[in-house]
């Protein structure tokens, strides 16, 4: 995922070919230490094809990925909404419960994020 987002910014930056020195030098700039056969690989798979082009067909394939957790959808609104309209919030609460206690637990700790 780096290397494609290298090699990304630098066709944004307006290299239309990128070359593996390019990205190398984006990657050093974080410092990153490229491995040259992922590097190969991603700039064989890119080199001369438009950027929004490759990016636009890549959301059109992301539109059929699903994304989240099992929803019922209903039209009919009735005993089908009903079921998952209770969990819902208990789950919501059990979250927040979690989130204080990990919270908590890094008091406990004796030591803070900025001390």
């Amino acid at each position: 995922m780096r290397y494609v987002a290298a090699y990304l910014l630098a066709s944004l930056g307006g290299n239309t070919n990128p070359s593996a020195k390019n990205i190398k030098e984006i990657l050093g700039s974080v410092g990153i230490e490229a491995d040259d056969e992922r590097l190969n690989k991603v700039i064989s798979e890119l080199n001369g094809k438009d950027t929004d082009e490759v990016l636009n067909a890549g959301m059109s394939k992301l539109a059929s990925v699903p994304a989240g957790g099992a929803v019922v959808a209903s039209t009919a609104g009735g005993p089908a909404a009903g079921p998952t309209a209770g969990p819902a919030p208990a789950a919501e609460e059990k979250k927040e419960e979690k989130k204080e206690e990990s919270e908590e637990s890094d008091e406990d700790m004796g030591f803070g994020l900025f001390d």
